[in-house]
């Protein structure tokens, strides 16, 4: 593949239309579909999103892009795809869309990774350099006595920490060549001091064991499948069935989107998917509005690696970029009606439209009591009902 001359951007001003830019030789290897730019327009400069790339663009007067954001696209082609269609299907601005499908905190590209630094031994060290080193600068000795007892890399506030040693012996040591500092990137998790006790599947009654085949069954079959209602009351076990079709969903290499009210996701809900899949716990990510823009940042990214396989969180997380598109497991867990389940900013948009949208997805809601407009909604739309 040749490298794009012209990218067409979406930027993020309430425009109505795509524009043209050129890209800069030293860029062109950089840019692809979905990548954030930074490009200059009328007097200032902006954000924008690459939404196709050309060897060639009738536009004149054509400006280029002033820097990528970011090493790699962070929007995928079939994200894009479902931003366009709900565009077009729910009258909404495309710009408008653009904002929902990214975090703010990932939109601005205002936050990036915590670093810390760690320090480890720089070479091999002999007890008669250690003895030399105790009798001239003895606090040095004792700090690197410490160091030479780390079996890896360690972080050095918190050596520093555990030893009351200060900075400066630090960087004593550091200028003599004895011990390396280097800096690398922490990930800022929420639930890191938390610790999750693994559980094990509850046996299911016979109306959950055959809401569990139906899935599976469409687990298998995704092209085949219609998308899954869940009937039951409160407390009837909707959420073990969605824990047990999930891990089905992860032995097949597929994904999983857990989408619950903002008010029911509480540390108990957190828990209880961190619990189950304990083997897998980094597998697990979590999105809401109580995160920092940090631990937001940092969890929207294990995602888009690929390292979070399980994302939970509220409706916007519908847009969460897990690698596996085209197998895509989505398990919707309400507690309210199912109509209402309107996204930020874009107001028409209901996530449940969205995740229909996601291509070769088997798709799961639960719905807490019987409606007669739901009902008949479930028959227009071809979706199965299960209680």
């Amino acid at each position: 593949m040749t490298n794009p001359s012209y990218v067409r951007v979406i930027i993020d001003r309430a425009i109505h239309r795509e524009l043209d830019y050129a890209v800069p030789e030293g860029l062109m290897n950089r840019v692809g579909v979905g990548s954030r730019v930074r490009v200059p327009f009328r007097e200032k400069s902006a954000l924008a999103t690459v939404v196709a790339v050309t060897e060639q663009s009738e536009a004149k007067g054509i400006r280029l892009i002033e820097a990528v954001v970011g090493e790699a696209p962070i929007l995928s082609e079939q994200l894009l795809e479902l931003g366009r269609w709900i565009s077009a299907y729910y009258c909404c601005a495309i710009e408008t869309v653009m904002r929902s499908l990214l975090p703010q905190v990932i939109r601005r590209a205002e936050v990036g990774w915590k670093k810390q630094l760690f320090v480890q031994p720089g070479r091999k060290i002999d007890n008669e350099e250690l003895e030399k080193l105790r009798k001239r600068a003895p606090r040095q000795a004792e700090l690197l006595e410490a160091i030479l007892r780390l079996e890896a890399p360690t972080r050095a506030s918190q050596l520093l920490r555990q030893t009351s040693l200060d900075n400066q012996t630090l960087r004593a040591l550091v200028k003599r060549g004895l011990v390396e500092l280097r800096e690398e990137a922490v990930v800022r998790d929420p639930h890191a001091d938390e610790q999750f006790i693994a559980t094990s599947n509850l046996i299911l009654n016979q109306e959950q064991t055959h809401a569990l085949k139906e899935i599976t069954l469409a687990l298998d079959s995704p092209e085949k499948s219609r998308p899954i209602l869940l009937h039951g009351v409160t407390g009837s076990g909707k959420t073990e069935i969605y824990l047990q079709a999930i891990r089905a969903a992860l032995d097949r290499g597929r994904t999983a989107i857990v989408l619950v009210p903002e008010i029911s996701l509480t540390p108990q809900t957190v828990e209880r998917f961190k619990g189950r899949f304990a083997d897998v716990q980094d597998a697990v990510a979590v999105l809401h509005s109580h995160l920092s823009e940090g631990e937001r940042h940092d969890e929207w990214h294990k995602i888009h690696s690929g390292r979070a396989r399980i994302a939970i969180g509220a409706r916007s997380a519908v847009f969460a970029p897990l690698k596996t598109w085209d197998s895509l497991s989505s398990m919707k867990n309400t507690r309210r009606h199912i109509n209402r389940k309107k996204l930020p900013d874009i107001t028409r948009v209901t996530s449940r439209s969205c995740a229909r949208r996601l291509r070769n997805a088997s798709r799961s809601w639960g719905a807490p009591r019987r409606h007669s407009r739901a009902i008949t909604m479930l028959q227009l739309e071809n979706i199965s009902w299960l209680h």
